[in-house]
């Protein structure tokens, strides 16, 4: 058998699913697979270089030597070179030594569909093929409940390698082990779903994940490709869903990556003005080019397929869907209606979601879009993006300015914290306390809050109860939970020695029992994305920094009053107006001695007046916790 024998895994309906930009299973096809090929063992590649006028595999199987083991292209013009290579075993590095026909450019690439990854700093791909056995049967058959509009969703964000280290070794836990200590610490502490920052292998650790040149494999920084599937599979066991950050807006320049791939702008788009990020000096993908949309929603699929993925949040979707993103006048060229949108990236978002969905109904995609434009969440068929959910970055930024300001001022800005209810229902939104807002010099959600120690924790649990309470679904990075001090460093583990300090540890129990109380009351969630499951009963006591409302969930026994009160002032006897008469009693309050709290709440049931009060029938008085929450269920 020669050194490359003619083979394709590919029909002429791939191929012309490709040129369109239909194909979404690309990964079934490009890439390395072992076959055995006329009763030989070996190793199929395939690889998109259409400037290209040579491709050679080298690897470790043939000393890295150029030429020796030359790919076959396609005589239908499709750009493909393929071709199938005996003994070329599992485990095998290789990458893809091109020679354009462009000014004689010759590069080494990693291939872009490979499975595995070498541990970087190294950059070469590895021949590999999983044979993993899922236990997830159970979660996988009833996961469309839990991952539904209308189910709890409280996110746990985390960057794998800092959440907790093995100090003495000085490494961060493997694959292998998060399956035990982070699957035990998320079902401890309540939480629905985890959101990993970008696991696709990436060579530069600073980048936090967001700079990828691995696509189709989880890093090697933590394990094996099957030690994070079992990572996957653990955390589905425990009725936990996993969300995956995933990244088609850019991609870094280094020379093994997609960047110039073939000595052409192959995947980035050959337009600076659309091509380049200065923020990020990393290439934008065109989206403008049909096997370029195939290869990034093929990616996106992959992960949903292959790794059981409940969900992808989308990282900058802003940055792809505005031509002038982060760019002066004379930057940006207008769109052909004269608009700043950038229409391709507007309809290879839309196709992402209609395929997604149509695929998988029962996963959710997530938008990270910072602007207002239309429709986000709104469905394709409507006109929309067709996203399942949005980051409602505006409540993000005007709550936490609002909780830095001292409680004294605190009644001059009551609509940096009511405003968010203006437009809640105008987008299917998730309140985010992410990663951005713990680095950089903004200091952590703690440091964030004013006063001494006890008002801090005390705020912190304020804003907690109210995110909790506000529609939408949550999201919270990781040491949010126990009120890490410090600001986030991927360098370095966790502060999880501040567990031992009494304000820490009570905090991180009020966190556990307020993401059990969020999952088990319907009021909370189960119209959270719908203007009749809110009620404002006041939101214009600026003199006394309170605000109150109520939620409501699918069934009309289910409502809870919620009352949050900004400054440090108890308040004994304050009424508040109520829909309908019956008996009010207190079901949670972030004021518990057990949390740190004074222990100033409402012990017994209230009962309700006939007595008209903000514009509502009836009345009744309640005991107000200092800079606390204090929520009543409605009998």
């Amino acid at each position: 058998m020669k050194n490359v024998s003619t083979y394709s895994l590919f029909t002429d309906f791939d191929i012309n699913l490709f040129k369109a930009g239909k194909h979404f299973r690309l990964y079934k096809k490009f890439g390395a697979h072992l076959l055995t090929v006329d009763g030989v063992e070996g190793t199929y590649f395939a690889v998109w270089a259409p400037s290209a006028k040579q491709v050679s595999v080298i690897g470790d199987f043939n000393h890295w030597n150029d030429g020796e083991h030359k790919l076959n292209v396609r005589w239908d013009s499709s750009g493909i070179w393929e071709g199938f290579i005996p003994h070329v075993k599992m485990g095998t590095t290789y990458k893809y030594k091109i020679h354009s026909n462009n000014n004689g450019y010759i590069s080494e690439k990693a291939d872009p569909y490979a499975r595995r990854c070498e541990h970087p700093p190294k950059t070469a791909s590895i021949v590999w093929d999983s044979n993993y056995t899922w236990k997830d049967t159970k979660w996988m058959q009833k996961r469309k409940k839990h991952n539904a509009l209308d189910a709890p969703y409280s996110v746990y964000e985390m960057h794998l390698g800092s959440w907790k280290k093995k100090i003495d070794e000085n490494r961060s836990l493997s694959y292998f082990e998060l399956a035990e200590e982070l699957v035990a610490y998320l079902k401890e502490m309540n939480f629905t779903h985890v959101e990993l920052m970008p696991i696709m292998e990436y060579p530069y650790d600073p980048s936090w994940g967001y700079q990828l040149t691995g696509y189709f494999a989880p890093t090697a920084r933590f394990g094996y490709p099957e030690e994070f599937k079992l990572l996957v599979d653990k955390l589905h066991q425990n009725n936990i869903g996993v969300i995956l950050d995933w990244v088609p807006s850019h991609f870094p320049e280094d020379a093994h990556g997609l960047g110039f791939f073939d000595g052409s702008n192959l995947y980035e788009h050959p337009d600076k003005q659309k091509g380049y990020h200065k923020d990020w000096t990393s290439l934008i993908f065109n989206y403008e080019r049909n096997e370029v949309r195939s290869f990034l929603i093929s990616n996106a699929l992959f992960w949903l397929e292959h790794y059981h993925a409940d969900g992808l949040r989308v990282d900058a979707v802003a940055s792809m869907l505005y031509l002038d993103y982060s760019r002066e006048d004379g930057e940006w060229e207008p769109n052909e209606f004269g608009g700043n949108e950038n229409l391709a990236a507007v309809s290879f978002l839309k196709d992402l979601n209609t395929e997604i969905y149509a695929s998988f109904p029962d996963v959710q995609t997530i938008a990270e879009e910072s602007t207002a434009f239309p429709g986000v969440t709104k469905p394709v068929h409507l006109g929309g993006l067709g996203f399942g959910m949005k980051w409602m970055m505006g409540w993000m930024h005007d709550t936490l300015e609002y909780f830095k300001k001292d409680a004294i001022y605190r009644n001059h800005h009551q609509n940096n914290i009511t405003f968010s209810l203006t437009y809640a229902f105008s987008e299917n939104f998730m309140l985010p306390l992410s990663h951005d807002e713990v680095v950089y010099g903004k200091h952590s959600i703690l440091g964030r809050m004013p006063g001494d120690e006890w008002q801090r924790f005390a705020n912190l649990r304020l804003l907690y109860g109210y995110m909790f309470t506000h529609p939408g679904t949550k999201l919270n990075f990781m040491g949010n939970e126990f009120g890490q001090y410090n600001e986030w460093d991927f360098q370095h583990s966790l502060d999880w020695n501040l567990v031992a300090f009494e304000p820490h540890k009570k905090h991180l129990a009020y966190f556990k029992d307020l993401n059990k109380f969020y999952k088990t009351h319907p009021a909370l969630f189960e119209k959270g994305f719908d203007n009749n499951g809110f009620e404002w009963i006041s939101l214009d006591d600026s003199k006394n920094s309170v605000i109150s409302f109520i939620r409501k969930g699918k069934n009309k026994g289910q409502i809870l009053v919620v009352v949050c009160n900004f400054t440090p002032n108890s308040i004994k006897n304050y009424r508040i107006g109520l829909p309908s008469s019956g008996k009010l009693k207190e079901v949670f309050t972030s004021d518990k001695k057990k949390y740190g709290g004074s222990g100033y709440g409402n012990s017994k049931a209230l009962k309700i007046e006939a007595i008209s009060w903000n514009e509502k029938p009836f009345s009744t008085e309640i005991r107000i916790s200092p800079l606390g929450i204090n929520i009543f269920e409605l009998k």
